[in-house]
């Protein structure tokens, strides 16, 4: 699984001109989802999240994490983060986990956040044409890879 989290005061999704999610501060999350990606990189990557400390803190230092804040979360799934640019310029997605198996992940993924959060992840919906609107905070964006744990 790879993510690209964005640290956010605001962030919302529309779907076909209707807001499906909308989120005060927290994170704005795109998740692409792998075909050999399985429930330990789920349990993984949503504990990594949780305890990912780039909030401020009152003396203005990163030091605080999502929990702590008390944020919230827009998960937006992104099949897209698999793309291989490697050969030629037309992006292959060879390594995007075909619906099938994704959405079932995806689903897995909200439900095993939400508990962690204590607090239901809001989402846009898997493979619709969605437009996403966000104030990325600091700006801080990070990108985490459940296969490199890095």
């Amino acid at each position: 699984m790879r993510v690209v989290i964005q640290l956010v005061s605001e962030a919302s999704v529309t779907i076909e001109n209707v807001i499906k999610g909308k989120i005060g501060r927290g994170f704005m999350i795109l998740l692409g989802i792998e075909a050999e990606d399985t429930e330990e990189d789920i349990a993984w990557l949503a504990s990594k999240i949780c305890g990912l400390r780039v909030f401020s803190d009152a003396e203005g230092l990163m030091n605080e994490s999502i929990l702590d804040q008390n944020g919230e979360v827009l998960l937006i799934s992104q099949f897209t983060l698999h793309a291989s640019t490697k050969k030629g310029n037309r992006p292959s997605f060879l390594k995007a986990a075909k619906p099938d198996v994704a959405i079932p992940l995806y689903e897995k993924f909200i439900g095993t956040l939400s508990q962690k959060l204590k607090k239901q992840v809001k989402t846009g919906v898997f493979g619709a044409d969605m437009k996403v609107s966000l104030v990325n905070d600091g700006p801080v964006t990070i990108t985490i890879d459940s296969k490199n744990k890095e």
